[in-house]
């Protein structure tokens, strides 16, 4: 119980993030680098404190790919903070979140596995719902630049997925580690380049903001998820993680006031259900335990 608690406790803090980016006066994409920079030296305190180093050795030897995933993740978060800015905080979630279905169709073609024709379904759901959430059905599309970020930031979660899929003997939280401070060496130049210089918070409360997602909404959540997580079952992780994408439809229509109409609830409902769906779907022919 304790360890769901932990994990459920990460997921909701991921989830109002889009609500708090709202009462910030940064560029998002600066956002984006403080909470990379943050959530990392977040990260390295808390090794710190319980006496542990990171593995030179096992990041030397996975080094190419946590360079690749911290460049996606780094994209991801300049897309999907783009995707808050120029639409709805549910609708960019929630488009963000097709990256699981993207998952199942790529897959054969990049991982070379067979898919699985019972997801299919999943798919077409997936599909539809992300129709019926743009607003296309109601006479216009809410944000559209926010909708195409919402999807270019789930394209980068992929290759977050396929790189971590190569990923070996290395812990999670040297992992997370790496891949935060990529990432924030990545968006950096994007910064400098857009704003001409590194932009700083305004006021108060936007610098306050800043620090509470790049501590609070990163490290401390990354701690919570890698720490609670490790000892669930993968079935449990995947499903509880889409307490995200329902808290932050929750933050966008009862704190922000954002509409999402009928269409656009049962468009969520659709996407989360084909992605939880996808997940408890048991695999054909389960993997032989390996011989001890």
């Amino acid at each position: 119980m304790k360890e769901r608690i932990k994990f459920i406790t990460a997921t909701v803090l991921y989830g109002t993030i889009g609500l708090f980016l709202r009462y910030v006066e940064l560029p998002s994409e600066a956002v984006a680098l403080y909470r990379g920079i943050l959530g990392a030296l977040t990260l390295w305190v808390f090794r710190l404190l319980r006496k542990e180093r990171p593995d030179a050795g096992a990041i030397r030897n996975n080094l190419l790919w946590l360079l690749l995933s911290g460049v996606g993740l780094g994209l991801n978060w300049i897309f999907l903070f783009a995707a808050y800015v120029n639409t709805t905080v549910a609708i960019a979630s929630l488009c963000n979140y097709m990256a699981p279905i993207l998952v199942i169709c790529l897959t054969p073609l990049v991982l070379k596995e067979k898919l699985d024709l019972r997801k299919i379904p999943c798919i077409l759901a997936a599909l539809v719902g992300i129709v019926l959430v743009s607003g296309v059905i109601d006479g216009g599309i809410v944000g559209p630049s926010g909708v195409v970020f919402g999807l270019l930031g789930a394209c980068c979660f992929v290759g977050i997925v396929f790189c971590n899929r190569k990923l070996h003997d290395i812990s999670p939280f040297d992992r997370a580690l790496v891949q935060l401070a990529v990432s924030a060496l990545t968006v950096l130049p994007y910064v400098l380049i857009k704003n001409k210089k590194l932009p700083l918070p305004g006021d108060l409360k936007s610098g306050l903001i800043v620090l509470m997602l790049g501590v609070l909404q990163t490290g401390v959540a990354y701690c919570l998820y890698f720490s609670g997580m490790a000892n669930l079952p993968l079935q449990s992780v995947a499903i509880l993680g889409y307490i995200e994408p329902v808290v932050s439809v929750l933050c966008s229509v009862l704190f922000l006031k954002e509409p999402l109409g009928w269409y656009g609830w049962i468009g969520a409902v659709l996407i989360l259900a084909a992605a939880v769906i996808s997940e408890i779907i048991p695999p054909k022919n389960p993997p032989k335990e390996a011989e001890k």
